[in-house]
């Protein structure tokens, strides 16, 4: 079946996670479902001193210096994520109209990790050292700003902020301009690292991360009885997506296509999920709705699923009333931790490459689930299903919600 023409091609991915720095390392990693938390020496002394990173790669030798020391990490990985979307899409930024190129990354807030040192300066009375850069090394908006200056992206440009839906709410509106024809081609995604000692703090105070320090590997565990929290991550995800009669007109490849887009708000608590998920089943109703789609029609679900107390049993008993079949679901951050704006952009690339490749990757750590939510949640081994449809869920603080539905190749 030809998709609807309403349709984004996803025509190129760029993916840097703690399970690679490349879509094909990453994929490879996330079919063994085994986590990659370890002990983080940036986190040295906090309750949560452990965290999913992404392995070392050579920024200086592909981004040159002086860019490196002017970016933050979230800004590093943004631009070389893009980098690699644009070449896996085959498209050449010296040949391509600028204007009709946007970019829309989402970043859940300000990266803090260079400023600890600014911090110490006011605090001793010395501003007048602070960095002139520390503003636009941090700041979300540079995310989109610094990929666009690197490779001459001259259209629509500027970043999304969800909290922890920001990603999937940058590919919702990257759809939603297609759509409109104000650009061709959009690249779109998220970024963003966890692993900061102040956001660090900022969440082990509110309880919100795993304090499993005896054992890392086992402390991101979705949808377990005995979760305690997620585990910091960080990453960056960037999709190329143009409509698809474009794509197919130049030959792209296409790994998937981005069908449908959901959105709401709890309006309920600035932490907390709605008790019943209202929020979070207005968003998916409204992605399906958007696609053409029924619940009925979902043959796989990637879920949000944090590892957290209140959020994964809300979802898993939404997922149970809305999808009466019982798909098969995964949960990504059991493996590569919690990247916050970037894990919706992140797990939104992987539920493309689930459909093309007819394989769902397995959830780690998953023993036991609450009585009265139990899922098909795929453990153990990587299984083979035939998937037409396939829904990537999103949820952040504030109760914001956001719902992409994918199509297959």
């Amino acid at each position: 079946m030809d998709p609807s023409n309403r349709d984004a091609a996803v025509t190129g991915i760029g993916l840097l996670s703690p399970a690679g720095v490349c879509a094909d390392e990453t994929w490879k990693v996330m079919l063994r479902g085994e986590s990659t938390a370890r002990p983080d020496p940036v986190l040295e002394g906090l309750r949560t001193d452990f965290s999913c990173a992404v392995p070392d790669y050579p920024v200086r030798a592909l981004l040159g210096h002086a860019v490196t020391r002017r970016l933050d990490p979230y800004a590093q990985m943004a631009v070389v994520a893009a980098r690699q979307a644009v070449g896996d899409a085959g498209l050449d930024p010296g040949e391509w109209r600028s204007e009709r190129v946007a970019v829309v990354l989402g970043v859940g807030s300000n990266s803090l990790h260079t400023y600890e040192e600014p911090f110490r300066l006011l605090r001793d009375n010395r501003s007048d050292r602070v960095s002139p850069l520390q503003i636009t090394r941090s700041v979300p908006s540079m995310a989109a700003a610094e990929v666009a200056l690197d490779l001459g992206a001259h259209g629509v440009n500027f970043t999304t902020s969800s909290a922890c839906a920001s990603g999937a709410t940058a590919l919702g509106v990257a759809l939603d301009l297609l759509r409109s024809g104000r650009c061709d081609v959009v690249l779109a995604g998220g970024s963003e690292s966890a692993r900061s000692r102040m956001t660090a703090a900022c969440f082990i105070q509110m309880r919100a991360m795993s304090s499993r320090r005896g054992d890392p590997a086992t402390a991101s565990r979705p949808f377990d009885t005995e979760r305690d929290g997620f585990v910091p991550g960080e990453g960056a995800a960037v999709l190329v997506l143009e409509r698809a009669e474009d794509a197919h007109r130049r030959g792209a490849d296409v790994h998937g296509y981005l069908a449908g887009y959901g959105a709401s708000a709890d309006a309920h608590h600035p932490a907390a999920p709605h008790p019943e998920g209202r929020g979070a089943r207005t968003a998916v109703l409204a992605a399906l709705d958007d696609a053409g789609c029924a619940p009925g029609d979902v043959d796989h679900v990637n879920a949000h699923a944090t590892s957290t107390p209140l959020n994964d049993v809300t979802e898993a008993r939404l997922l149970r009333r809305l999808f009466a079949h019982d798909p098969p679901v995964t949960a990504n951050k059991s493996v590569i931790g919690h990247a916050l704006g970037a894990a919706g952009a992140i797990e939104a690339a992987l539920t493309a490459l689930t459909l093309r490749h007819g394989v769902i990757p397995p959830t780690a750590n998953l023993r036991r689930q609450e009585a009265g939510a139990e899922l098909d949640v795929v453990t153990g081994r990587p299984r083979t299903a035939r998937m037409r449809t396939a829904l990537s869920t999103s949820f952040g603080f504030g109760g914001q919600n956001t719902a992409l539905v994918f199509r297959a190749p």
